[in-house]
């Protein structure tokens, strides 16, 4: 009996043995690992473009093409290039992601490309540990630069003496740190250059690593400035670097036109049908040429004449003047009293005018007439009474 159960004994053990391993092999009991390869790395991108100081993200998806979750270590491999990287999963960074079979998950990477950097491509990785390595080129579009730039849209401005040049410059600091950039201007004397970031007046500016800012630059001349080119050199700058740029404003002069007479006396007195003969002085009261420049009446009584000798002047520069004659001839039925005529001088850029008060006589023989057609009527009275007044 004891022999009969030790040999019923080692069968069943082996039996129990041989089931075990067969449970085990079939999948029941303990989960088995995936096997190596069945993970995989892919994104759509694998080749891009950017220029320096960019950022480019890839999306990249993490496969399990096996029957078991696989636990799948990343890492990214720069190649020797010394790119800022970030590996993230739902916004955090992550080292290591657990993907159920038969599913994915989502991994993104943003690299920075460096602002001072050579034109050409560059092969990067990232890698999940004993199964699969995404390979990546970026290929830089144009030569870095690691420096501070201001730019001016329009630097050339053309404008009076009374005119405000406004100029639009963008400063951008390509550098990695953030820069404090001081402004400044060396304009000519008299001139007020001021400068204005997001609307307010500003003589300083910071920017952060590869950001840029929209200046607005505002010159006023002084206000007795001459016709000319000016040229306003621009410049920001650090404690280790600057930039500049120049600014050039043409102006072309304020224009500015005065009539007068000789005399300074707006008043002259003529007789009915006579001639009057009056100086006219113009004078360029501005800081530019004046051209072409025509003498006119307005507002002329009725059977008046008005006529200037000459007729118009050529040309007058800044702080000169220029003679000219009107000639005002009265209408024979003019009756005594105050008439107004305006005189004016104009330009194609500006104009001036007088009114002139002129006032009309009698002449002196109709004044002669008067007495004797009085005294005539006195001596008839007066005959008249000797001769009646006693009846």
């Amino acid at each position: 009996m004891r022999f009969m159960r030790t040999t019923f004994r080692k069968p069943l053990a082996m039996l129990l043995i041989a089931l075990l391993a067969l449970a085990s092999g079939s999948g029941l009991g303990l989960p088995k690992a995936a096997a190596a390869g069945a993970v995989e790395l892919y994104t759509p991108y694998l080749e891009l473009s950017a220029a320096p100081g960019e950022s480019i993200t890839y999306p990249i998806d993490v496969i399990n093409h096996g029957s078991s979750t696989a636990h799948v270590g990343l890492s990214f491999q720069t190649g020797g290039n010394a790119w800022d990287y970030e590996l993230t999963a739902g916004g955090r960074q992550v080292q290591q992601l657990a993907v159920k079979a038969g599913e994915s998950q989502s991994v993104s990477l943003q690299l920075e490309v460096p602002l001072e950097i050579d034109k050409g491509s560059y092969s990067f990785a990232v890698a999940a540990s004993g199964h699969d390595t995404l390979a990546l080129k970026v290929n830089v579009s144009e030569q870095g630069t690691f420096k501070t730039e201001l730019t001016v849209d329009q630097a050339n401005m053309l404008g009076h003496s009374d005119t405000t040049f406004t100029y639009s410059a963008v400063l951008s600091n390509r550098t990695a740190q953030t820069q404090s950039y001081a402004l400044s201007a060396q304009a000519e004397a008299g001139w007020d250059v001021r400068f204005k970031a997001d609307g307010n007046s500003v003589t300083s500016v910071e920017l952060e690593a590869g950001a840029q800012k929209t200046i607005s630059i505002e010159a006023q001349p002084p206000e007795q400035v001459k016709a000319g080119t000016y040229k306003i050199p621009v410049t920001a700058s650090t404690s280790t670097a600057s930039t500049d740029t120049e600014l050039e404003a043409v102006v072309s002069g304020t224009y500015g036109i005065q009539l007068s007479t000789s005399d300074n006396l707006l008043s002259t007195d003529i007789k009915a049908g006579g001639e009057r003969r009056i100086d006219l002085v113009v004078t360029n009261t501005g800081s530019a040429a004046l051209e072409d420049i025509s003498l006119s009446s307005s507002g002329t009584p009725t059977g008046w004449e008005v006529s200037f000798e000459p007729s118009s002047i050529r040309s007058v520069e800044p702080g000169a003047s220029a003679t000219a004659q009107a000639v005002i001839k009265s209408s024979d039925n003019s009756l005594p009293g105050d008439y107004a005529v305006s005189l004016s001088a104009s330009s194609p850029s500006k104009s001036a005018s007088a009114d002139l008060r002129v006032a009309v006589k009698t002449s002196v023989l109709w004044g002669w007439i008067g007495v004797l057609i009085i005294a005539a009527v006195v001596g008839g009275i007066y005959y008249l009474f000797r001769r009646f007044g006693r009846r």
